[in-house]
């Protein structure tokens, strides 16, 4: 027990405690930042609805909707949306980005570019601005380019 004391108290001439770390200086650039802090911030507006979870109702304001489990709803305000396979989107959906592996049923409008891998299923009513189909990915429904005029009767 005394060797332990021994070993717990200063030593003579030592500081009885560390120096705190230096601050660090609240100018910093954003560039300045580890990149797990930005990731961090834009994880803090993702929506992750899992596997075997069942979501129902009204999304919005969110930068990024993954869906692996299933999902019966509408979206507004989002970024992004990103169907993992054996995911199941069924509603409508107004975004920028789209990346669909598992399914999608409804409506579906894609400012920018929509991609559908190869195990993906799009069956539904869609505009678009760039659309790309991995060998495999299946396609029914309508299908509309944003610089598309609409048929005039």
């Amino acid at each position: 027990m005394a060797n332990l004391l021994a070993t717990l108290r200063p030593q003579p001439g030592a500081p009885a405690t560390p120096a705190p770390p230096p601050p660090i200086p609240r100018e910093r650039a954003r560039e300045d930042l580890p990149p797990t802090a930005e990731r961090t911030q834009a994880a803090s507006r993702t929506l992750v609805v899992g596997r075997e979870i069942v979501l129902s109702g009204e999304i919005s304001a969110c930068d990024r909707l993954v869906v692996e489990g299933t999902v019966k709803a509408n979206i507004r305000d989002c970024r992004e949306i990103a169907i993992a396979e054996g995911g199941l989107f069924t509603g409508s959906a107004s975004v920028e980005t789209a990346e669909i592996s598992g399914r999608f049923e409804g409506e579906l409008s894609v400012s920018g570019r929509l991609m559908i891998r190869a195990s993906g299923k799009v069956s539904a009513s869609v505009r678009y601005r760039e659309i790309e189909i991995e060998r495999g990915g299946e396609i029914s429904g309508t299908f509309r380019s944003f610089t598309e005029t609409p048929a005039t009767s």
